[in-house]
């Protein structure tokens, strides 16, 4: 696998991907204008940061995903750890023994699979996630079905329609789904293509959708849209967001779960 460059950044590429990795996703337009300098130079740091795997560049600017190679596993295991754990206990309880489960790819859907795996029995759980099944797979209390298709070195994700096409064979009582970003109108947003195509899938295949992010989550950008807070049943999150999320909960009937004992 190819390594990141050892190559020294200078100021402003890392400043670019400071903000990368704040935002979620970073344009030509506003680093220029931030940087005071031409869309040509920081065209160029970009294809530099992309190259050496500091970023991944898109068209009209670059974003800082989970999949890029310096973002490893275990480091993005380490973020928000108690704040995960405390989603993953609260979706554990909303899960009744027997039932389908598919979960998607992210460190909050594995902290899931392992809390649903210590105290359920009778589940038949399906996922794109090879993290997932090794968590599960030598449980006598669960049925494994894992996705086929593209795996992204890093995550162990299986991802594009080869895996899309898998989950649309079922039709699961509970989707548990992690998000890259969530945009202030409520539009749910990911990083990679071929990743929403799964989303979307478990979206359309699932009796009842619930969204687990978080509060990380809001601070973040992302090209992609897999779907809107519309589409969900229930969103299990750890901090109160902001008004107009929660008006957009309310007005569509998603049930709001705050895991913070403050509740704020």
């Amino acid at each position: 696998m190819k390594s990141k460059s050892k190559f020294t950044l200078n100021k402003r590429q890392q400043d670019i991907v400071n903000t990368a990795r704040r935002d979620g996703f970073v344009t030509v337009e506003k680093l220029a204008e931030s940087f005071k300098v031409t869309h040509q130079t920081i065209r160029r740091d970009l294809t530099f940061l992309s190259d050496n795997l500091y970023l991944a560049r898109t068209h009209g600017g670059a974003f800082f995903q989970s999949g890029v190679s310096n973002v490893t596993h275990d480091s993005r295991q380490s973020i928000a750890q108690k704040e995960k754990a405390a989603i993953a206990s609260r979706v554990s309880t909303i899960i009744p023994d027997n039932s389908s489960v598919v979960l998607n790819i992210g460190t909050t859907t594995e902290q899931v699979a392992k809390n649903l795996v210590g105290t359920h029995k009778g589940l038949k759980i399906i996922t794109n996630n090879i993290n997932i099944v090794n968590i599960a797979a030598h449980s006598k209390n669960c049925e494994v079905w894992v996705a086929g298709g593209k795996v992204r070195t890093g995550d162990n994700a299986v991802l594009g329609s080869t895996a899309a096409n898998f989950i649309k064979n079922f039709k699961i009582d509970y989707a548990i789904v992690g998000i890259s970003a969530i945009d202030e109108d409520g539009t749910l947003l990911d990083f990679d293509h071929e990743e929403l195509m799964v989303t979307q899938a478990i979206y359309k295949q699932s009796r009842k959708i619930i969204l687990i992010a978080d509060a990380n989550k809001f601070d973040r950008k992302a090209p992609y849209v897999t779907g809107s807070l519309s589409d969900i049943d229930i969103f299990v999150t750890d901090l109160k967001p902001t008004k107009k999320i929660i008006k957009i909960c309310k007005s569509n009937n998603v049930d709001l779960i705050i895991t913070s004992p403050l509740g704020k």
